[in-house]
C-alpha cells in the first residue's frame, strides 16, 4: 500500500486518459477464484467529430490475479475521459486493455453501454478468454435503449 499515491489524498484529475494514473493493490485472496465488479452509470466523454457531449454505463467485471484494481485511481482514470474525444468502441476497448496490462487479471470483460448519438445506441463488448467454469459471473442487466415509454 505504500506504493499508491491517490488513495487518501486531494483528487486530482488528468486532463487525458493516457497521463491518468491506474494503481494497484495486493489481491488478500489470490488463492481464490472471484469476481470483482467496477460500475461507472455516469460516465462522459466527447465525440471525436463534433465535440458533444457522449454518456454511457461501464461495467467492468474482472477475476483478479495477484493484483486488485485500486478504486480511487478507477474512479479518476475514468473522469479523464470527461473531455477526451474518442468513438465509443475506442473508450471501451481502450479501458479494457489499460486495466489488463495494469493488474493482468485471470478473466476480464467489459461492457460499454452507450445512450444513442444521432437517434442509435451504441454497445461495446470484450472480454480477455473464457472465463473459469467454477466461477459465477453476474449478468450485466442493463436493458438496452428503448426510448421513451
Amino acid at each position: 500500500m505504500d506504493k499508491i499515491k491517490q488513495l487518501g489524498k486531494k483528487a486530482v484529475f488528468a486532463d487525458s486518459p493516457d497521463k491518468a494514473v491506474l494503481e494497484k493493490v495486493k489481491n488478500p485472496h489470490a488463492d481464490r477464484l472471484y469476481v470483482a465488479r467496477f460500475s461507472a452509470p455516469e460516465f462522459t466523454s466527447l465525440c471525436p467529430v463534433t465535440g458533444q457531449p457522449d454518456f454511457a454505463h461501464i461495467i467492468l467485471d474482472y477475476i483478479p490475479n495477484k493484483y486488485l484494481l485500486e478504486s480511487k485511481s478507477f474512479k479518476l482514470f475514468i473522469q479523464s475521459f470527461r473531455n477526451h474525444g474518442a468513438f465509443h468502441e475506442d473508450i471501451t476497448l481502450y479501458i479494457a486493455k489499460r486495466i489488463e496490462k495494469e493488474i493482468k487479471p485471470v478473466w476480464l470483460r467489459i461492457g460499454g453501454y452507450f445512450y444513442p448519438r444521432g437517434g442509435i445506441p451504441i454497445d461495446v463488448f470484450w472480454q480477455t478468454d473464457v472465463p473459469p467454469k467454477k466461477v459465477w459471473i453476474p449478468d450485466n442487466n442493463i436493458n438496452v435503449y428503448n426510448g421513451r415509454k
